[in-house]
């Protein structure tokens, strides 16, 4: 288990590298960018089986144990050490990465975007890979510093050379506002590793804080929350989103939203919530009310992008969208309580494949019709995709109602449970304002229910084919290989939610507690 979960980690990197030589004359295939493709695919697939192993593997009675664990010293002059680890919070982020992972990377092999030599796109999406298994598989303040940083050099490349247009401001802008937000951070992890006398993760949760003064933690969380929250994004300071969604190719945006998001919130929730818990509880109402304020404005320019006459681009749309679903998580984590972080946690799952899917079939109408403009798409009789296109449009509905938070599918459960941890916050929050907040959230989901319907009526419903007007392929075999999985687990995660939240509960019970269970 040990060498499994270093190969998971590890084994991108060595891909990554790979995948710069030139192929030995026997595996070129048809050409050479044939062969890196493929060389890409079958990295990312012995990853996605390794991860499922280890998650069969996995001790499911015992969820809030670190299983896999390896722990070498690396500085030690400041206790730096290479630490790894899986328990019941870190292995579903880690087993969906490689799932999106492969998933971008057998898509891309049909379907290349637009740009230089592959053999740099599939570079840069191993090291990607590396670099998010990382962050949720470290166990060491600095390492997990790195491990978040390492991210966002090949998603600036994958941007900037095989984006669309607004390319190059769109990378930059991404750059910029992660790295500002990672600075600050760091100075937080360094203050609590320097006051604390450790940088070890699972040694700083279960203290709890009692090694760290009050003002310590404040000061801690003020810089390492802001940072996370660049990541996550949460509003105000998400406006690098919308421009990157837009911007990137398909696969830059799945991974985007499905993946790098997430970093965020896991940060909070594996760093700040048992590391700093009176910080934490100082912060958790100003998080919560920046959490509310995002479901209420993601929501509201979404429906603005909807409007016909707008020239709502539907990248963007989506990208909002996010903004919106990830306020829910920030809410939840702000609870301080087991039912909100659980919700927290199920939320960044189900946004993960639904959001992916979402990207994967807005990408598949750009190529279609060679824009994502609702109105260029509805035109004056709709797109009706249901009748040109019957398979993509009755998935583009079913990825919209899933978003909604249509109950008995994924995104159901992490946004109530979330609400639920806003009507009995941790003790000490206040829980007028909480109720408060619980309200505002639960009308945001109004919102939301009413943007993605008129997508889904503007774009899948409309007035016949004219005669003459060519036909638009419907979902083809890669197209229909990529998303089944995430379709799939979209069901399987709004009916059976307890094998989520079975692994989940158990850890948040010990990393709120302090480890004291």
């Amino acid at each position: 288990m040990q060498f499994l979960l270093a190969l998971i980690v590890a084994g991108p990197l060595l891909g990554a590298a790979a995948a710069l030589l030139p192929a030995p004359p026997g595996l070129k295939g048809k050409s050479p960018d044939q062969a890196v493709l493929r060389h890409g695919v079958t990295v990312t697939a012995v990853i996605l089986a390794a991860a499922i192993v280890l998650a069969l593997g996995f001790d499911h009675d015992q969820p809030s144990r670190m299983q896999a664990t390896t722990d070498i010293k690396w500085i030690p002059a400041l206790d730096v050490r290479i630490h790894l680890g899986v328990d019941g919070i870190s292995l579903p982020l880690l087993v969906m990465t490689a799932l999106l992972t492969f998933l971008c990377a057998l898509y891309s092999y049909f379907k290349m975007p637009a740009g230089p030599s592959p053999r740099g796109f599939v570079a840069l999406l191993l090291v990607l890979e590396s670099g998010t298994l990382a962050t949720f598989a470290v166990l060491d303040l600095v390492l997990f510093f790195l491990a978040f940083e390492m991210v966002l050099v090949p998603m600036y490349f994958l941007i900037a050379r095989w984006g669309g247009a607004g390319r190059q401001a769109a990378a930059w802008k991404f750059i910029l506002f992660t790295l500002l937000g990672s600075v600050v951070m760091l100075l937080g992890l360094l203050l609590i590793g320097l006051k604390a006398g450790t940088f070890d993760m699972v040694a700083l949760a279960t203290d709890n804080g009692r090694g760290l003064t009050t003002s310590v933690q404040v000061i801690a969380v003020l810089a390492i929350g802001i940072g996370l929250a660049v990541k996550t994004p949460m509003w105000p300071l998400h406006s690098w989103l919308p421009d990157a969604h837009t911007a990137a190719p398909t696969v830059g945006s799945v991974l985007l939203a499905g993946v790098l998001l997430k970093m965020g919130t896991y940060g909070f929730v594996r760093i700040v919530l048992p590391i700093a818990p009176d910080g934490m509880r100082v912060f958790a109402p100003y998080l919560a009310a920046f959490a509310v304020a995002g479901i209420v404005y993601g929501s509201l320019a979404c429906l603005a992008l909807a409007k016909p006459g707008n020239k709502g681009d539907l990248k963007r749309l989506i990208a909002y969208s996010s903004v919106g679903h990830m306020g829910f998580v920030l809410l939840g984590i702000a609870t301080m309580t087991p039912t909100g972080v659980n919700g927290a946690l199920f939320a960044n799952i189900a946004h993960g494949l639904i959001t992916g899917l979402l990207f994967f079939l807005v990408g598949a109408l750009k190529d279609r019709y060679g824009t994502a403009d609702l109105d260029t798409l509805a035109g004056a009789t709709g797109a009706a995709l249901y009748g040109r296109a019957p398979r993509l449009g009755g998935l583009l509905a079913f990825a919209a109602v899933a978003s909604l938070g249509l109950p008995g599918l994924a995104g159901f459960w992490g946004e109530m449970l979330a609400l639920f941890g806003a009507f009995e916050p941790a003790a000490g929050l206040s829980r007028p304002a909480f109720l408060t907040f619980m309200a505002i959230g639960a009308f945001g989901t109004l919102l939301t229910a009413a943007y993605l319907l008129l997508v889904v009526r503007r774009v899948c419903m409309g007035g016949a084919r004219p005669a003459g007007e060519a036909r638009i392929a419907d979902v083809q075999g890669y197209e229909f290989a990529a998303w089944t999985p995430l379709v799939a687990l979209t069901v399987v995660a709004g009916l059976w939610p307890a094998v989520l939240l079975g692994l989940t509960d158990p850890a948040v019970q010990q990393l709120l507690a302090g480890g004291k269970q």
